[in-house]
């Protein structure tokens, strides 16, 4: 069970590979149903994306993720997560991060995030 969800990550990755430069990721597999896995993408535009998420198969959400996206200078450009510290948030624990604010958010998936990434890189392009 986990090993599917695990395949349905790199899959996902591998669906945006027109703006990753590189990825790897790492998978910890406590159980059949649970585990761990963490990576890192590089970009075209030399941004990165770190990511990390708990995982129980037989259910819905997440126990723990966190998508932490950066520019090439390391300076944050957006962060999900759902570490339990903004409770005034109605969407807690689940909020984002951005350069000036944060605001609830729902838990999102990885294909979310990179879709986002691909947006902004995109942004990015029609700039130049």
């Amino acid at each position: 069970m986990i090993n599917a969800y695990f395949e349905k990550i790199e899959k996902t990755i591998l669906d945006f590979t027109s703006i990753i430069k590189t990825y790897s990721t790492f998978r910890k597999i406590y159980n059949e149903k649970q585990g761990y896995i963490k990576g890192i993408i590089h970009f075209t535009n030399d941004s990165q994306l770190r990511f990390v998420e708990v995982k129980d198969a037989e259910l819905k959400q997440k126990n723990k993720y966190r998508y932490h996206y950066m520019d090439k200078s390391n300076r944050l450009i957006f962060r999900y997560d759902n570490a339990n510290h903004h409770k005034e948030l109605k969407a807690s624990p689940h909020h984002k991060h951005s350069e000036d604010s944060i605001q609830g958010s729902i838990e999102p998936e990885l294909f979310d995030i990179l879709l986002e990434v691909h947006e902004l890189i995109n942004q990015e392009r029609e700039i130049k």
